[in-house]
């Protein structure tokens, strides 16, 4: 997702000496809360399919959240990368050794789960090019990066379960595109991009991508209806587009978190057992 333009570091004076030192102590960190929703519906909906919750889950959602938090400064030190700085340098270091230290104690629970690091890493790359080509703010860059932060759910179930399946690689196809709607709707707001033409064009695209892992038997019914929660989104923003592209953006915050948190409510127990199994 496209990470905030204020690329400067916080700074201090001094009161004796008058200069400015970085706060290179301060942690970095995401500066898009609706990350962190994205990255735990994720989360939820792979346990909820994995059915348990052990402590291998718990690990996977710490290993989680600082991987998310390797991005920012990743992203922000490649933009300065003509006058490198500590905070950025420090702080992606220390989120990056503890997402890799977390990685590799899941990964000798569950060694499918290099599967999945794989597909992050190439996250990764692809987000440092697109940063490179000034393409990161790209409609491509941004559904790769929501599909990178929704691997959270195969992460979910196959730290839980020790495996991985075609349900729960289904359930994060569905995850990425429902949260990847976002980038529609919010373009929606400037004027450069807002022409309803691609919103309608990914809807109708993502709606027969969920019909086919229907068909596929990889989502159950109800799972699958689960995305008719972002058709309703769309539907409601075109019906009052006026007030969407001129209100105040907290409040297009709150109108995407409810619908993302119904969603993730349906999906998630949409696949849940009518009583979960004994630990």
């Amino acid at each position: 997702m496209a990470i905030a333009s204020n690329l400067t570091t916080t700074t201090a004076t001094a009161p004796r000496k008058g200069k400015k030192l970085p706060l290179w102590y301060r942690p970095t960190l995401a500066p898009e809360h609706g990350v962190f929703l994205v990255l735990l519906g994720s989360f939820v909906t792979g346990a909820a399919l994995a059915q348990h919750w052990t402590n291998e889950t718990t690990i996977a959602l710490v290993a989680a959240f600082f991987t998310l938090q390797v991005e920012h400064p990743y992203v922000v030190q490649i933009k300065l990368r003509k006058n490198w700085k500590p905070r950025f340098l420090l702080w992606g270091g220390v989120y990056s050794a503890i997402a890799i230290y977390l990685a590799i104690l899941l990964w000798l629970q569950s060694p499918v789960l290099i599967w999945i690091y794989a597909l992050v890493i190439i996250g990764f790359i692809a987000d440092g090019i697109a940063v490179l080509q000034r393409r990161h703010k790209s409609i491509a860059n941004e559904i790769v990066s929501f599909a990178v932060i929704c691997l959270a759910t195969p992460l979910a179930y196959g730290a839980t379960t020790g495996s991985l399946s075609p349900e729960a690689m289904a359930m994060w196809i569905l995850n990425t595109l429902f949260f990847s709607s976002a980038i529609f709707t919010i373009k929606l707001r400037r004027k450069r991009t807002r022409s309803l033409q691609l919103g309608l064009i990914y809807h109708g695209i993502a709606t027969l991508m969920v019909f086919g892992l229907y068909s596929l038997k990889f989502l159950s019914l109800v799972t699958a209806l689960s995305f008719a929660v972002v058709l309703v989104k769309f539907g409601v923003i075109t019906c009052v587009l006026d007030w969407y592209r001129k209100t105040r953006f907290q409040f297009v915050a709150i109108f995407e978190t409810r619908f993302a948190l119904l969603y993730i409510a349906i999906a998630s127990v949409s696949v849940l057992p009518a009583h979960l199994p004994p630990q």
